[in-house]
């Protein structure tokens, strides 16, 4: 009896565990008993389709077009040069055209684009996601960043969703959206290969996303957003040697942008801070010459007469260690850092001079296009 009644213990049991387990299978796995294939693990994503519905009306492409003198037909033709004396012929005009894309930033018509797909354009023209046109007006342009704001005349806009690119961190999803080769828009996805990305001599300011979401011709301008659909950058250039992609693009953060395009609206213009010093990084051999203690900070190799620096008693051959205190890591750094100060601002520059340490107060200028800092 009592064999009897162990063994019906242990049948229930059985019986209860086996009921358990399949609860957990058919609870938590039900594609291993009916086949259907098994929903994606707890904070997985298999479609990115609401990012996309969100953030691609703000995506628009950019026609540019600009008149050029060409030489005429009779450029290689003898008797008119014998005769004529001229060795182009008549000129004639032709028009170029390029293709770009943009993001629409507000409701008032803002949009950011790259400087180089509106370079000199006599007439640009956006096409919009639902299918209107208008044409464009240049508000401001940045070629120190690439980067220009337009802005068109049409109501009912969708301004894209800004994020923060300081939110960004390596291998996070990304979206790359624009109009490559004019096939129409188009999404593609990577994720974010490197930050930071500098002295590639895309631009004066360098600060790239880089990512391996394919940036092909016609996708600069566009947006790189996240997988929330907020922008995050704006897609810049392509590292590629055939001119296809290969899987390393760049975009400019989209903190950078704002400040750009802030100054832009205010001023038409980006308002730096500028010293007015030729900078040069120093070496191992150079910090040996100098008799330093490391290769921190930046020697000054020349000055601009009647400059910032040339007017607080700077010289060629002084080495610039700190800037208001703070150490300086090298030329780039110092660059950013004094472009990042307005105009008429007061800055105290420390460093060594004939072996001696000097403190100057310096008070910055508005810097120029194209100088170096």
């Amino acid at each position: 009896m009592k064999l009897l009644s162990r063994t019906l213990l242990f049948l229930l049991q059985a019986v209860v565990v086996g009921l358990a387990i399949a609860f957990v299978v058919v609870y938590f796995r039900p594609g291993l008993l009916t086949g259907a294939r098994s929903a994606p693990a707890r904070g997985a994503v298999d479609s990115y389709a609401a990012a996309v519905v969100l953030s691609s009306p703000s995506v628009v492409n950019i026609h540019s077009a600009r008149r050029t003198q060409v030489p005429g037909p009779l450029m290689d033709d003898p008797f008119w040069q014998r005769y004529f004396g001229n060795p182009y012929g008549p000129q004639r005009d032709r028009l170029e055209t390029s293709l770009g894309s943009g993001v629409i930033i507000s409701r008032a018509g803002y949009i950011l684009t790259n400087y180089h797909v509106i370079r000199d354009a006599d007439a640009i023209q956006v096409d919009l996601a639902d299918g209107r046109t208008a044409s464009a007006r240049v508000v401001g342009v940045d070629p120190d960043t690439d980067l220009a704001l337009l802005q068109i005349a049409l109501p009912h806009l969708k301004p894209i969703h800004m994020g923060r690119s300081d939110d960004l961190h390596v291998g996070d999803v990304v979206l790359a959206i624009g109009d490559p080769y004019g096939v129409g828009q188009t999404v593609t996805q990577g994720i974010v290969s490197a930050l930071g990305r500098s002295q590639l001599g895309l631009s004066t300011f360098e600060n790239f996303i880089q990512t391996d979401a394919a940036i092909n011709p016609g996708n600069s301008g566009g947006a790189l957003v996240n997988t929330l659909g907020q922008l995050v950058g704006i897609n810049t250039a392509l590292f590629s040697p055939s001119g296809g992609s290969n899987g390393i693009g760049f975009a400019i953060p989209v903190n950078l942008a704002r400040g750009v395009m802030k100054q832009l609206i205010a001023y038409g213009r980006v308002r730096r801070g500028y010293l007015g010093v030729e900078p040069q990084d120093i070496t191992p051999q150079l910090a040996q010459a100098f008799e330093l203690k490391s290769t921190a900070g930046f020697i000054i190799t020349s000055v601009a007469r009647g400059g910032p620096a040339d007017k607080a008693g700077l010289m060629p051959g002084d080495v610039i260690q700190t800037i208001d205190g703070d150490p300086v890591d090298n030329s780039r750094d110092a660059l950013n850092r004094i472009a990042g100060k307005p105009p008429g601002t007061l800055v105290v520059l420390g460093g060594v001079r004939r072996g001696k340490s000097f403190h100057v107060e310096v008070r910055v200028a508005e810097r120029p296009l194209q100088s170096s800092s």
